[in-house]
């Protein structure tokens, strides 16, 4: 239990730290976010937790695929902020979007033989 417990507070702490730090600078605070920080504390906690090599390969390999369809949410989502659109329906728009691309993702990765 304490694992856990600190798997979630280390996690929840580069977040707020990101948050903090793009307050100051959102250049700085983006760049901080676009580290594969998540997916690399993933990968650890998964080595530590299976030792499974395979198991963190595909995973790692999941995780390339699901980065590219989540990528135009970053442009749509301050296109309709600058364009007027309210924060909370550009949000909910942007993920939309990007939840759509996901499930395209999936049918066109396996038409390929990829597996998601």
């Amino acid at each position: 239990m304490l694992y856990l417990i600190l798997k979630a507070l280390l996690s929840g702490v580069i977040i707020m730290a990101i948050s903090e730090i793009a307050k100051r600078s959102p250049a700085f605070g983006a760049l901080i976010a676009s580290l594969p920080l998540v997916s690399l504390l993933a990968i650890i906690w998964l080595w530590r937790d299976t030792s499974d090599t395979t198991r963190i390969a595909n995973h790692a390999e999941a995780t390339f695929w699901y980065v590219l369809p989540s990528l135009p949410m970053f442009l749509t989502f301050p296109y309709m902020l600058r364009h007027g659109i309210a924060f909370w329906p550009a949000l909910t728009a942007a993920c939309g979007l990007t939840v759509v691309l996901y499930f395209l993702t999936v049918m066109i990765a396996a038409r390929f033989g990829v597996h998601l």
